[in-house]
């Protein structure tokens, strides 16, 4: 007979007890402690586009966190999601490189910033 055997009956779990995971949001909330709590989040596709005259974007180079690769980003677009994606096709049409547009800002492949320039005060837009 072996004394030192603990017998542990399976165990199952009931998914429909497990609690969801919270993303966190940009405020820096992680959880509640309430479990039927949820992230208000922000919208900021929900407003109007401004005009190209009245839009101030900012355009800047960056390198970190990219494996040394350059990417021109461009930051400050208000308005609804669909028009920043249009934007952002637009300019890597017209640069001819490849990018992305997450996070509310436009990333292009390279250093763009004199071509991206020089198409945005075309288009009217305020850099």
């Amino acid at each position: 007979m072996i004394l030192n055997s603990i017998y542990h009956p399976p165990f199952t779990i009931n998914l429909n007890k497990v609690a969801k995971k919270n993303i966190p949001d940009k405020n820096g909330f992680v959880f509640s402690t309430n479990p039927d709590f949820n992230f208000e989040k922000e919208n900021p596709s929900g407003h109007e586009t401004l005009p190209p005259g009245k839009q101030r974007l900012r355009i800047m180079l960056d390198s970190r966190r990219r494996g040394g690769k350059t990417v021109t980003v461009i930051v400050g677009f208000i308005g609804r999601a669909a028009d920043l994606e249009t934007l952002g096709k637009k300019i890597k049409t017209y640069c001819g490189s490849g990018g992305v547009v997450k996070d509310g800002e436009i990333l292009i492949q390279g250093d763009q910033l004199q071509k991206v320039k020089a198409w945005l005060i075309r288009e009217g837009l305020k850099v």
